[in-house]
């Protein structure tokens, strides 16, 4: 969208009802205007920087509501330079204090479920998977990691580097399993193949892991090949509902979000039957904590990025894990550990900006830095947390390490 052309009237919010895009005034920040001239709020040097069209354009948007803003964002009407987590998160805490977020927050408590994970079919599973992961291998790689890991890092160290806390995370899920040499492993939503490769070459296991996106699953592939690991390895191309055989570890990590809160009893059911008698489970995955209500952020990320996706309750998924045949063995909470993730990516998205934008588009671009700035702010403020649950089918009783020492050696 030309940035000279007119905002449309109808969706923007009145002044008198509206809350305004301002940090607190300990905080400080820049408006710089493509016009001319440019305006200054708060103390000290500022935290970001915004330009935009004109004084008109910059009443509107101080005015706007974060999903508004956003989408403003993504047809690049306005920029942000500096800290860009620092300005989502100054729009966030402000839509918690406006009318417009106590509504969102009352309709998300009250409304019924959304009935697309009632109907959350194979088809319409993969469609959704295709629709965020199957961009170019190339964009992925411009902010992750070296193994291409597209989930919650593990930092012992906050100085760490997003190489060093991604390959700890993936020793951490190995360790917590027990994984021992010739155990078959099965890694549900197996992304790109780093903790299938990670559990062959350092564990031993005989791997396989299932994707529904093609890119995925053909890169994971070939790397399996590459590595010398193809007799150890197998990359599916399916559903996990279609998978057979059994398995005595298996690992789910940031999957389960794209199940749907009416399908999870499923999910366990599933892994259970895929699970040997006295197999353990890993899932780790995002949650909403209680009392916690979805907002306008959650909207953008189900219009925008993670179509069907759907965060549930950890009390909920201790509950089903329990009724479908687990026994609960250890729970962690990785939530500080992820903000550390997306802020990391944040950095990398804005270092190689013009090769994303060449890539994928600049509309992706400014949406997955959008996404992840959120995100980190999510983490930050615990509207969100991410938790690895280690689980036991329940069978015969099987000799298991006592203790939590061998997960932290």
């Amino acid at each position: 969208m030309d940035v000279e052309t007119p905002l449309d009237t109808r969706s923007r919010p009145s002044a008198e009802k509206a809350v305004a895009w301002r940090p607190e005034r300990t905080s400080a920040y820049r408006v710089e205007f493509r016009s001319g001239g440019a305006e200054s709020w708060g103390e000290g040097p500022p935290q970001f920087t915004l330009t935009v069209r004109d004084r008109a354009h910059w009443r509107w948007l101080e005015q706007a509501d974060a999903y508004s803003a956003a989408m403003a964002f993504l047809r690049g009407e306005f920029d942000i330079r500096g800290d860009t987590i620092a300005a989502v998160r100054f729009k966030l805490e402000q839509e918690d204090r406006s009318w417009r977020g106590r509504l969102y927050s009352l309709l998300a408590r009250f409304a019924p479920r959304r009935l697309e994970s009632l109907f959350q079919t194979k088809t319409r599973a993969a469609r959704n998977i295709r629709f965020h992961y199957d961009r170019s291998n190339e964009f992925y790689r411009q902010f992750l990691d070296s193994k291409l890991v597209y989930s919650c890092a593990y930092f012992r160290n906050p100085g760490w580097d997003i190489d060093r806390a991604q390959e700890e995370k993936l020793d951490l899920i190995c360790r917590k399993l027990a994984i021992e040499p010739g155990e078959r492993f099965l890694d549900i939503g197996c992304g790109w193949g780093a903790l299938v490769l990670h559990a062959a070459e350092r564990y031993g296991a005989l791997a396989a892991g299932c994707t529904l996106s093609r890119r995925q699953f053909e890169y994971a592939r070939e790397l399996a090949a590459r590595q010398g690991l193809a007799r150890r390895v197998t990359i599916l191309d399916r559903d996990y509902r279609d998978v057979d055989g059994r398995f005595e570890k298996i690992a789910s990590v940031g999957m389960f979000e794209h199940v749907g809160r009416r399908r999870m009893p499923a999910y366990f059911a599933k892994v259970r039957e895929l699970l040997e008698d006295g197999g353990l489970f890993l899932n780790h995955g995002i949650i909403r904590p209680e009392g916690v209500a979805d907002d306008a952020q959650t909207l953008f990320l189900q219009r925008r990025v993670f179509p069907g996706g759907e965060l549930p309750r950890l009390g909920t998924l201790v509950r089903q894990a329990e009724e479908a045949g687990f026994e609960v063995l250890d729970v962690e909470n990785l939530r500080p550990h992820y903000a550390l993730t997306c802020r990391a990516w944040v950095r990398r998205l804005e270092r190689n900006r013009e090769t994303c934008v060449r890539l994928a588009g600049e509309e992706t671009w400014r949406t997955w830095l959008l996404y992840l700035a959120g995100s980190a702010v999510n983490f930050e403020r615990g509207d969100t947390a991410v938790y690895q649950m280690l689980l036991a089918k329940r069978g015969p009783n099987e000799p298991r390490r006592l203790g939590r020492e061998h997960m932290y050696r």
